[in-house]
């Protein structure tokens, strides 16, 4: 086993930030998190469209801003001014990966766009991320999260059956196409490292929300029938949903038949025995008639007795927890989920990276920094300027 290397699996790794709000900050917290050196620009006196998306506020800092901005650094800079777009293009020569969210064509009006940049850097990879992406006839339309889930069938499949369609309570689709624009740069990386060649990548928010319908889109692509909404059950796998116990809900999650098998164990109902619900293709046909089964047993025990039931027979269910008693959930704590850094206004708790890497730890926390904090260092260090411009 080799020894442990705190600088991260992407030190020396240099990433120019033109983006805000969600999706591609998501994506260079990451890049960040993995040892690269993140340059955030942001609008002078405004910054990143977050910073006023309060309250709640940690001093001035909105906690919206904080979910997505550790481990970097903020330089405040005018991309529509000469001097702004002299020092981009300076960041951009000696950076690895240029990420932007602007509207489609309007950084090329300031020499800002791929074709501009890698004309100075030619091994430079350039991540564009839009509502629609870079071409088609709604390339030019504005995207956001909300929306997006709209228009791609999520919200259709998202709800109770008798309810209204349902956003997910995250901006999830800013949050997967982030991730997709990491494969996709992390790809490029490691192509950059056999051709040396730069990559210019084109995300956009529509294809990523579409392409995680996942077996829901697969359903309707191989049936032709138009999803209904389960709400908090499955349409493939039953039972695998929500349960009402005698002192309130908790999730089952049975994913196969020798699950099944241990269950029906477990509860001790004749009923259950039935051929109708030993396979989980039966339990899907008969859905309506077992969840009413169901329904019914859960009703006599306590959560706890059947969580701890279950989980002795390892059978996947859960708690209905709320952020309270997940941050405080002794697995989350043994996992570094919660990790606390030193900020100018104080002690700031941060959601710890999910990424265990054992020979190359993730880094330790940064505070998502202030507005501008290093415009300073960067123009002095970096670009090797005499004076600010």
């Amino acid at each position: 086993m080799s020894s442990q290397d705190n600088s991260g699996c992407l030190s020396g790794i240099r990433v120019l930030d033109i983006s805000r709000v969600l999706a591609l900050p998501y994506t260079t917290m990451i890049l960040g998190d993995l040892g690269a050196e993140v340059i955030k620009v942001e609008r002078p006196g405004k910054g990143d469209d977050t910073r006023s998306w309060g309250p709640p506020y940690f001093g001035t800092e909105s906690a919206y801003y904080i979910c997505a901005n550790r481990n970097k650094k903020s330089i405040t800079v005018d991309i529509k001014s000469a001097k702004g777009q002299k020092i981009i293009k300076e960041l951009a020569a000696v950076s690895d990966i240029v990420v932007e969210n602007f509207s489609v064509g309007e950084l090329k009006k300031y020499g800002l766009d791929y074709e501009s940049l890698s004309k100075i850097n030619s091994k430079l990879i350039y991540c564009s991320l839009t509502g629609f992406g870079q071409n088609g006839p709604k390339s030019r339309l504005p995207g956001y999260d909300f929306m997006i889930q709209g228009i791609s069938g999520i919200m259709s499949i998202t709800g109770e059956p008798d309810g209204e369609p349902m956003k997910v309570g995250v901006g999830i689709v800013d949050i997967v196409a982030g991730l997709y624009a990491i494969t996709a740069i992390l790809a490029s990386l490691y192509r950059r490292e056999k051709s040396g060649k730069g990559e210019y990548i084109d995300i956009a928010l529509f294809d990523t929300a579409v392409s995680w319908l996942a077996n829901v889109g697969s359903n309707y692509l191989v049936s032709g029938k138009i999803p209904e909404r389960f709400g908090n059950a499955h349409p493939n796998i039953v039972p695998y949903q929500t349960f009402k116990a005698k002192d309130g809900y908790f999730n089952l999650a049975i994913g196969n038949d020798t699950q099944w098998e241990k269950f029906v164990s477990i509860a001790g109902k004749d009923e259950l025995e039935n051929e109708q619900f030993k396979t989980n293709s039966n339990r899907v046909r008969n859905r309506k008639k077992l969840i009413a089964l169901l329904e019914s047993v859960f009703l006599e025990k306590n959560i706890s007795e059947w969580i701890e039931m279950l989980e002795k027979a390892s059978i996947p269910c859960g708690k209905i927890l709320t952020l309270d008693k997940v941050f405080s959930d002794p697995q989350l704590l043994f996992r570094n989920m919660l990790q606390t850094v030193n900020h100018p206004f104080g002690k700031l708790k941060l959601v710890g990276s999910p990424m265990k890497l054992r020979n190359h730890p993730v880094k330790k926390p940064t505070y998502p920094p202030t507005l501008g904090e290093h415009t300073s260092y960067v123009l002095k260090t970096i670009l090797r300027h005499s004076k600010e411009i």
